[in-house]
């Protein structure tokens, strides 16, 4: 899949803005019996608020245990990460949880949807496991969904709805809770490059708004969309330009 970005680049709202993740000396080593890879190798990062970041590189590089280490879904076993203000590594992973369902979204390639849910109830969800009451949910969920262009598909089940459709709904659910950034993996990756571009076209107009998003991607021209690459290879990041 190719040619899924929108050729004009949002303006650069990071430029009042203090970083918003800073990462330093990350490293993350999986072990397996006797052996052991390292993932991550002290990798240091800043991302300043309201930024586009695009995670790059090949195959088994790192950058999705980049992104789960920094948004904390993985512990890391050296170095520290700052998210919105707050040291995630010194955390138990039940403040961690907290901190991640108040702070942050979450889009994936394979959506994680809830089959037998609609929509909006897909939507509510992850706000109603951060106590929000059920009412406010609900008008919370149902707002994003129209948001993101699927106010007339609230109470269809994921398999009544298109890719696209779905992958929507899996960017309202990481937005509904007003998250301060959005981690994304692959977002378009199940998605053909027509429908990819219009669910690109819709995280540039959300990071117009003033979102930040750290993106991986193995696209080039959803990479080059954004304001900011990062390259990563064998656990290390080896390039990073302003685009």
């Amino acid at each position: 899949m190719t040619g899924a970005a929108p050729t004009t680049r949002p303006p650069d709202p990071s430029v009042n803005g203090g970083p918003i993740l800073t990462a330093r000396g990350v490293t993350k080593v999986y072990r397996t019996g006797a052996e052991s890879v390292s993932a991550l190798k002290a990798v240091d990062l800043e991302v300043p608020r309201g930024q586009l970041v695009s995670v790059m590189g090949p195959s088994g590089s790192g950058k999705t245990t980049l992104l789960n280490c920094l948004s904390g879904l993985d512990d890391v076993d050296e170095g520290t990460i700052e998210v919105d203000g707050v040291d995630i590594t010194g955390m138990s992973d039940a403040a961690r949880t907290r901190h991640r369902a108040a702070s942050m979204g979450f889009i994936f390639q394979a959506f994680n949807l809830i089959p037998v849910f609609t929509a909006v109830e897909n939507v509510e969800l992850p706000l109603l496991l951060a106590r929000r009451p059920a009412r406010e949910a609900r008008a919370a969920a149902a707002e994003t969904l129209e948001r993101v262009g699927l106010a007339p598909r609230l109470n269809h089940r994921p398999a009544e709805l298109s890719g696209g459709e779905q992958q929507r709904v899996a960017v309202a659910r990481a937005l509904a809770g007003n998250p301060a950034i959005v981690w994304a993996d692959e977002p378009t990756g199940n998605l053909d490059s027509e429908t990819a571009a219009a669910v690109m076209g819709l995280l540039h107009e959300l990071h117009r708004d003033g979102l930040t998003v750290l993106l991986v991607t193995h696209d080039e021209a959803i990479g080059a969309s954004a304001q900011r690459r990062v390259v990563v290879r064998d656990g290390s990041i080896v390039g990073d330009e302003q685009l």
